[in-house]
């Protein structure tokens, strides 16, 4: 017996499945291929405002009756949305699964977006934009990426502004969703002791099968010279991104590069940790980022410290920067670079819900389930010589821009 299996349903929805035998619980994830890169001007935050809005009642159950018919099982049901898919999806026990997918599929096609829950849900979404801004540790990354991506849907953040989000009508959303949350677009994953087949069964029996119309394809990202910017908060630290857009997950050079952002500042042994924060004690938070999109991602290192530090800050990042540019590593620090990335891979692969996601992430960037051996044989495969190409690549300063959040 294969340990996944997938299907492609004649309704056009794709249902994959990963045996694991000796567990009673299953995640189960209902993946919409729609996110924040999607939308225009006038609809950004409608993605995640839809997200909150399918727990808000359909035809036939309350918002309560929602969460209490999953919770009285000991299973809970969450969401997230992403710049490029929304997800829903479950966790509990094998016997309580079709109890979930009813639910679940219940919700994506039948809410009613009530204009009452629709005026409550934009006030909650509103004090959660209120939040993220009062967070300028959250809120520089939107704003960098927005700088890095301007001219494309991709800039957009998640949550939208508060003009749209305050002006959203429920025939907007409804239009929203007839285009975007077709059968085509869909893709239901399964991790755990649930056979294939009984998935396939119950796509076939909750989801509308004659609706087969196919999505839109996404525009193609067309960059723009970014530039530095400097934002005025009323906060007692500064925070610093400096970084710029670079290779998206559908390029083989992102494992590179995911492994240059490990060895450059992710975890406290890294360069940049060791460097700013442990020789200089001039930044608590500092860390690269390699934040991947289909076809694009958004690379660089983040940094809070007070004003008086920024300036030297910045420069030891460069110069860290110049040694990987100048220099191939040591064979040892690869390797550790590699064995950290392999270790937090397969741990984050002791969930059930991580596993889910991981399959689906495959479907959706690359039509197929990579296996995590695939996975392990890219990382080991890079050399000394590739972190010293992709450096040179990447690390151009001329090509990097500056955001600043400070008082």
């Amino acid at each position: 017996m294969k340990v996944y299996n997938k299907t492609i349903l004649s309704n056009g929805i794709t249902v994959i499945t990963e045996d694991i035998s000796f567990i009673e619980s299953f995640s189960l994830g209902f993946f919409i291929n729609v996110g924040s890169i999607d939308e225009t001007k006038s609809t950004s935050g409608i993605s995640h405002f839809i997200e909150h809005m399918m727990f808000k009642g359909t035809k036939t159950r309350s918002p309560r009756r929602i969460a209490e018919e999953i919770e009285s099982l000991g299973g809970y049901l969450n969401a997230f949305t992403s710049k490029e898919h929304t997800c829903y999806y479950g966790r509990g026990l094998t016997v309580h699964l079709e109890k979930t997918f009813r639910v679940l599929s219940d919700m994506i096609q039948n809410s009613v977006f009530n204009e009452k829950e629709i005026e409550k849900e934009a006030n909650v979404i509103v004090d959660e934009l209120y939040d993220i801004e009062d967070s300028p540790e959250e809120i520089i990354f939107d704003h960098f990426e927005e700088n890095i991506f301007h001219g494309n849907s991709i800039a957009y953040p998640i949550i939208g502004t508060e003009k749209n989000i305050q002006s959203f009508k429920r025939e907007t959303f409804l239009d929203y969703i007839d285009k975007n949350y077709i059968n085509s677009n869909i893709v239901i994953v399964n991790s755990g002791n649930v056979a294939h087949d009984k998935i396939v069964s119950f796509a076939e029996k909750y989801f509308n099968s004659s609706f087969k119309k196919k999505g839109k394809k996404r525009k193609k990202i067309s960059l723009k010279d970014a530039k530095d910017l400097r934002i005025k908060k009323d906060i007692q630290q500064s925070h610093l991104i400096i970084g710029r857009p670079t290779y998206g997950i559908k390029d083989i050079r992102r494992t590179k590069i995911s492994l240059l952002s490990h060895i450059l500042g992710e975890g406290s042994s890294s360069r940049l940790f060791q460097t700013v924060r442990e020789k200089n004690g001039i930044a608590y938070q500092i860390n690269s980022f390699y934040n991947v999109f289909s076809d694009i991602s958004a690379f660089g290192v983040y940094l809070s410290t007070n004003e008086k530090s920024i300036d030297k800050a910045v420069s030891l990042i460069n110069k860290e920067f110049d040694k990987l540019k100048n220099k191939k590593i040591s064979d040892r620090e690869l390797k550790k670079a590699k064995e950290y990335l392999k270790g937090q891979i397969i741990m984050g692969l002791e969930s059930t819900t991580n596993r889910m996601i991981r399959i689906a992430n495959s479907e959706l960037y690359f039509g197929k389930i990579r296996t995590l051996e695939e996975t392990i044989s890219e990382i080991e495969e890079v050399t000394s010589e590739d972190i010293l190409n992709i450096s040179n690549d990447v690390l151009n300063e001329k090509l990097m821009s500056q955001i600043i959040i400070s008082s």
